[in-house]
């Protein structure tokens, strides 16, 4: 049976009758999903190869829905699983993405949206667990940073932007790398993490919040997600609103004792954060649009880049890395 068969039947044995199954454009992941349409319901079907009757019991993202659901973190409802045909049965809460306020006719609730998300971040990043059970047994570790800047500079600096840089530039470039990477391994602060939260993956859906591919959750600096949220690499927020988010979010963190990080040291661990985590979204769309031939990833590059030269300003720790990336900069400039 093709895909949308195994969807028909799911759909009709919760639901209704289907009358139409269309594609919705996914993220940059093997899973696919469709919106599918009855006469007075509807639903939003996954289709992911990673599910199986073997590992449903572990499968990330129900293992995450149930932990995320217990702690009244908004996410789409479970209507049906089957396992054995890889399709997940989920709430359909619309196709408003907090991307789509910008330039909208409710643009002018961006702050208030953003002070609600960022409450939503702090009450998930104060959901803590068994160290042996996932998401609490992984991390943001070394292993993990680097390789994020490792695909990075695959797909990145041997790939999209060959021939800018040499291996030997490469060599210099990774070592700075690992430096950083070991900068932001601080266990003592870490907390869990969505790990991809920003506008993509965060529905208005009866005008509220609601979040969306949650299922690579790990613990970390609680500064990542808000790195994803407000160096967003598809929509830019104005400087002082930036600011202001920085602020909410430590203040949030420091009133619900998440963290024992003075302001300062607050600020400083975003910039090294957001370097490293701009970077690793550049690594993926480098992927992308040269390996996976997928173009809607690629304007989404010279915004991205445009963030690190800040960074690489504001804090000594980057100077290095940033001279050595320097011939992207100006390649990108032109």
């Amino acid at each position: 049976m093709t895909i949308q068969k195994n969807i028909t039947a799911l759909f009709s044995g919760c639901c209704s009758k289907p009358l139409f199954i269309t594609k919705i454009q996914g993220d940059a992941s093997s899973r696919q999903y469709f919106r599918v349409t009855g006469m007075n319901d509807s639903a939003v079907a996954c289709y992911d190869p990673a599910l199986n009757p073997s590992s449903a019991d572990t499968y990330p993202f129900l293992v995450l829905h149930t932990l995320l659901s217990r702690h009244a973190i908004p996410v789409p409802a479970i209507l049906a699983v089957d396992a054995e045909k890889n399709i997940l049965l989920l709430e359909d809460c619309g196709d408003l993405l907090l991307q789509n306020v910008f330039n909208s006719a409710i643009q002018h609730t961006i702050p208030d949206r953003y002070r609600e998300i960022i409450d939503i971040l702090v009450q998930l990043q104060a959901i803590s667990g068994q160290n042996n059970q996932i998401p609490f047994s992984i991390s943001f570790d070394k292993e993990k940073l680097m390789f994020e800047f490792d695909f990075f500079i695959q797909h990145g600096l041997r790939g999209y932007f060959a021939p800018m840089f040499g291996d030997e530039l490469i060599g210099r470039l990774r070592y700075e790398f690992e430096t950083i990477a070991e900068i932001l391994v601080k266990p003592k602060h870490f907390v869990l993490n969505h790990r991809d939260f920003h506008s993509r993956n965060i529905l208005i859906h009866q005008n509220k919040p609601v979040i969306i591919d949650f299922q690579d959750a790990r613990m970390g600096l609680p500064q990542y997600d808000a790195v994803s949220l407000i160096k967003d690499s598809y929509v830019k927020l104005d400087p002082s609103l930036t600011d202001e988010l920085k602020a909410y979010h430590y203040h949030a963190l420091s009133g619900n004792g998440l963290t024992s990080m003075s302001f300062d040291e607050y600020l400083f661990y975003f910039d090294i954060s957001a370097f490293q985590r701009n970077i690793k979204a550049i690594g993926t769309f480098c992927y992308q649009t040269r390996v996976a031939k997928n173009n809607a990833f690629e304007h989404s590059i010279p915004p991205t880049l445009a963030y690190i030269p800040d960074y690489i300003d504001a804090r000594c720790e980057l100077k290095k890395a940033g001279n050595l990336l320097q011939p992207l900069f100006e390649g990108i400039a032109e």
